[in-house]
């Protein structure tokens, strides 16, 4: 059955991967352009379509892999990522037979012992485990009770569906890391190592048990804010009891309205709670799709005051931590934006790691300022609604930018970068109004003097750079100078320099892409003349022009 399960998800990928390098590398480098842009977004869909299909077939890890995928916006096409967007961690529910066998077999005791209740229905079936309503019996000052909680059961072999899925997408992340291109942005093999480690801390139930005690922990002094209490007693690795906070879904647009709760509030109030995870915790739910995600309204007040209600999360196998250096580099970036500093935001890339080494930085800074001056404070339908000239022209002024994508990924940013990707589009979809800017300057700007305050030393440095910078003024003119006289005086290019290097690349490939057919030709001649050894050698010439060509642009 693995081994059945390894082959094809080997072969899925091998078609698509032999498909897009026929279609999107091979056609464009041999002159046929035109031909390969021509129904290039179906047969995008259409790929997008297959993998969620085989998906929801086979669960899995594959799911989590849609999930990922979809918030892959710096390197899929926008085709792929809309077929995605809506994939959810729900495939079929397994047999309750199996479902009990794994439960008694971790509580080492029938059902029936365990609880008061257990529903053989699942309110949920996931990809890992499946999540069923209960009633656990409780001994406390008032005598005994019966508490409703919620059980998560994995389902059966699920350690090792996970083994076989990650084997196989090691050889595939191989595959695709040998094109040099997307290699330069991102290096998939330790993307997937990253993954593969989160994804068996979300498949141990006592790793998710002491995330959901944890943050608790960071938001014990909130009362907006709930989690669930874990129940020890009926927990093991495989078998987590919850404390039943079930509520209004956040997407259940139409109930919240109903509760009297405002959608935008509720979008604030989600967006906060992040920037407290990720600025002060370093510690943050990693997965914030809906289904993890609820709304408790209070009782109504008799004054006709606003109704109060409890934001609820849900689910804390997949967690993230945000080391030093991150933090730095996104706070950094946090102050850029309240400021609308296009130096800074370099400066943030730079802490984070996310640029190339032969990066502009100039043309980015300039690039970024320029965004501060058209997108700053509007909202997501008010940059929609923007004339397609005033994008183009954005295109246009920084194409040698947006050609090169000087920017790669960390792996360390694999659940951060998924995580508000999601976070995004569900505050969009509480407010279509969200503006981020005005809802992070706020806390920007709060940070920026709680931090001035405090750390003085931060004031000293910036002064001391300031001081370094003025003294050494006299000295680099002097140079300048000197230089000019000299006639020594270089201008740096970028521009220039980045399109002879694109030139330089398209002549390459232009040169492979002649050997190839013509080697081709040769071949189809032999072999049609009878001789096999010498069609096999041009054949051989032609393999090696291809492998080439699409390995080394």
């Amino acid at each position: 059955m693995e081994r059945r399960r390894y082959r094809r998800i080997l072969w899925f990928f091998a078609r698509v991967l032999i498909a897009a390098a026929w279609w999107d590398i091979f056609l464009p480098a041999v002159g046929l352009r035109r031909l390969s842009a021509r129904g290039r977004s179906q047969r995008y869909r259409r790929a997008a379509a297959a993998f969620r299909q085989l998906a929801v077939q086979m669960g899995g890890v594959l799911i989590k892999v849609g999930q990922f995928l979809s918030a892959r916006l710096d390197v899929l096409p926008p085709e792929i990522i809309q077929e995605l967007a809506d994939l959810q961690d729900e495939v079929q529910p397994e047999d309750f037979t199996e479902i009990r066998r794994v439960a008694e077999s971790e509580l080492q005791a029938p059902l029936e012992e365990r609880y008061a209740w257990f529903d053989p229905q699942p309110i949920a079936a996931a990809s890992i485990g499946q999540v069923h309503a209960a009633r656990l019996r409780v001994m406390d000052e008032h005598g005994q009770r019966e508490l409703p909680v919620v059980v998560k059961v994995q389902r059966p072999r699920i350690e090792a569906v996970v083994k076989v899925d990650l084997s196989a997408l090691r050889v595939v992340a191989g595959w695709v890391h040998r094109y040099r291109p997307l290699r330069k942005h991102v290096n998939l093999p330790a993307l997937l190592e990253e993954f593969s480690q989160s994804l068996f801390e979300e498949i141990q139930y006592l790793h998710e048990g002491k995330n959901a005690e944890t943050f608790a922990a960071h938001f014990a002094d909130r009362a907006d804010v709930r989690v669930p209490q874990v129940y020890w007693s009926h927990t093991t690795q495989r078998v987590l009891t919850l404390e039943d906070v079930r509520g209004i879904k956040i997407t259940d647009y139409a109930a919240i309205e109903a509760a009297g709760i405002p959608r935008s509030e509720v979008a604030v109030r989600l967006f906060n709670t992040y920037l407290q995870q990720i600025f002060e915790d370093r510690f943050f739910h990693a997965d914030p799709h809906p289904g993890n995600l609820f709304i408790q309204p209070g009782p109504l007040p008799a004054d006709g005051s606003p109704r109060p209600w409890t934001l609820v999360f849900v689910d804390f196998g997949m967690v993230g931590t945000i080391s030093p250096n991150v933090l730095d580099g996104l706070r950094e970036g946090l102050f850029a934006v309240v400021t609308r500093d296009g130096a800074r935001v370099v400066k943030a890339y730079q802490i984070l790691g996310v640029l190339l080494p032969n990066a502009d930085l100039e043309l980015l800074e300039q690039a970024n300022n320029r965004v501060f001056e058209r997108f700053w404070g509007k909202t997501s339908p008010e940059i929609l609604e923007m004339k397609s000239e005033e994008a183009l022209q954005f295109m246009q002024e920084f194409s040698g930018l947006l050609y090169e994508m000087p920017f790669q990924l960390p792996e360390n940013f694999i659940l951060l970068g998924r995580c508000l990707a999601i976070l995004s589009g569900i505050c969009t979809g509480l407010d279509a109004e969200f503006n981020i800017w005005t809802s992070v300057a706020p806390y920007g700007e709060k940070l920026m003097r709680s931090e001035g305050g405090q750390n003085w030393k931060t004031w000293i440095s910036e002064a001391g750079k300031i001081l370094q910078t003025a003294v050494g003024l006299p000295m680099r003119a002097d140079a300048l100078i000197s230089r000019l006289e000299q006639g020594k005086l270089e201008v740096r290019t970028p521009d220039l320099r980045a399109q002879l290097a694109r030139l330089e690349r398209s002549q390459r490939r232009t040169a492979a892409a002649v050997v190839f057919a013509a080697f081709l030709l040769t071949a189809a001649q032999l072999y049609l003349a009878g001789s096999l050894l010498l069609a096999g050698l041009a054949a051989g010439g032609a393999l090696t022009a291809l492998i080439a060509l699409l390995l080394f642009p």
